[in-house]
């Protein structure tokens, strides 16, 4: 069955337009409420709850009434815990042994956006069978259960606290982080209460920057997006590190004393090479389509295997289950340590590769040296939704000659996104000049088909 709603990461579009808007939020809570009002059927006494948390973004106050709505209608309780990161959420949900968790955001993208993704009671995404129930429950009438059965409204007022020291507790009790000087950037986002705290606590000099949301200026030229407003700010307060989270805190990219980038990969190594080092890695990572080559060949001459997934971390997580791996991402920070959650975490993850640099004694330039990664060059060309590119003939053309141009030592990949009506241009080379030639003719092949 094909989903109406829900793409790679929950339901998401611009606030005002279906299926953000408050009727269809309204159904998407009732629905989800009456899938999980069936499964707890026949558990004498027991109210299924829902746990929802949410980003700073304005319209995160209209959606979560809607949503609240929704779920009381079906009998369901709700627990309320603010602005909060999504694997906090995902952390509580499981903590306090809850049906499911929903978190209200659109991760890095501009305010104007918004989204709902839902875990589970065990705190991972939900599988798509539930998925698929609760979009055939949105085509239903909005009923409502009898008063005696409403459920009722909590507030989590200790949320924040709890997940702070959920993420202290995956950092070695015998390390600390003193005389580390790092700045974080918080996106303006859900964890702008939350980082900061969890690394002062444990010792290091903490700037946070990025951490004043005013519900409008969530990822606006800050955070893992946008990467160059955390380099300047490392580079000025002569810090040891940067680290920059998304508007959710599911995404990291970091920056070490001399303003120099990491992405997802290059930080996935650092933390795959230390758990090698100590033996405590399992089998190997699972990275996506969009995962370095350089990466994977860095990996390869330490006889540890990746496995490629399609993109989001969705994907990555199931894979990793299949096979009993407890190491995965993507390259654009969602960092997986299921030894430590089930989720990613931009915080856990940052902890994990500092853990791995104070072990060794070791910068984020040298943990990475022997890793180099392959030149990247991402477009992504605006399509109207529902555009099928594999039809075009002028685009697969196109992607051959690409691929012929590379000869071998490269990659082409064209995918389009599943949260916003762009077809992603992606081409990987030895060389910089011939990714950005590929990436160039390839766009333009692409816009001129999908006008």
């Amino acid at each position: 069955m094909s989903k109406n709603y829900f793409g790679t990461d929950g339901v998401r579009g611009r606030v005002g337009e279906p299926p953000i808007t408050p009727e269809l939020v309204l159904k998407l809570g009732y629905a989800a409420g009456r899938v999980l009002a069936s499964e707890s059927a026949g558990k004498p006494g027991e109210t299924p709850a829902v746990l929802i948390g949410k980003d700073t973004r304005i319209s995160g106050y209209l959606l979560e009434a809607a949503l609240e709505a929704g779920l009381s209608a079906a009998g369901v309780d709700v627990y309320l815990s603010g602005p909060l990161p999504t694997p906090a959420v995902a952390y509580l949900t499981r903590a306090l042994r809850l049906s499911a968790g929903v978190v209200i955001s659109a991760s890095h993208n501009p305010f104007e956006d918004n989204g709902i993704k839902f875990f589970s009671a065990s705190g991972t995404k939900l599988p798509d069978a539930v998925e698929q129930a609760i979009e055939r429950g949105m085509g239903e009438p909005i009923a409502c259960v009898p008063s005696q059965e409403l459920g009722k409204a909590f507030r989590v007022n200790d949320a924040a606290g709890r997940y702070v020291e959920f993420c202290k507790s995956t950092y070695p009790n015998e390390l600390d982080l003193k005389g580390l000087k790092l700045v974080i950037d918080c996106a303006h986002g859900a964890a702008y209460h939350v980082a900061p705290p969890v690394f002062h606590e444990l010792g290091a000099e903490v700037i946070a920057i990025g951490s004043e949301p005013d519900g409008m200026n969530i990822n606006a030229g800050v955070g893992a997006m946008h990467p160059r407003f955390l380099q300047a700010a490392v580079v000025e307060h002569g810090a040891d590190l940067g680290l920059a989270l998304d508007g959710d805190g599911d995404r990291l990219i970091m920056v070490d004393a001399e303003g120099r980038c990491y992405d997802g990969d290059q930080l996935l190594y650092v933390i795959a090479l230390d758990y090698w080092r100590r033996g405590a890695m399992a089998g190997g990572v699972v990275g996506t389509q969009m995962s370095n080559l350089g990466f994977e060949q860095a990996l390869a001459r330490r006889g540890i295997p990746l496995e490629r997934t399609p993109v989001g971390d969705r994907y990555v997580l199931e894979k990793m289950q299949e096979k009993g791996w407890i190491l995965g991402g993507e390259n654009s920070g969602h960092i997986i340590c299921l030894d430590k959650h089930t989720t990613g975490d931009a915080i856990v993850a940052a902890l994990a590769v500092l853990r791995a640099l104070r072990e060794q004694d070791a910068t984020l330039a040298a943990a990475t040296a022997d890793a180099p990664l392959f030149p990247q060059r991402l477009i992504n060309v605006p399509v109207r939704r529902g555009f099928d590119w594999r039809a075009s003939d002028a685009i697969r053309s196109a992607e051959r000659a690409a691929i012929v141009a590379l000869d071998g030592g490269g990659r082409v990949l064209l995918r389009p996104s599943g949260t916003e009506p762009v077809l992603r241009v992606m081409v990987e080379a030895r060389e910089a000049a011939a990714a950005e030639r590929c990436a160039r003719d390839l766009a333009e092949a692409v816009a001129k088909a999908a006008t």
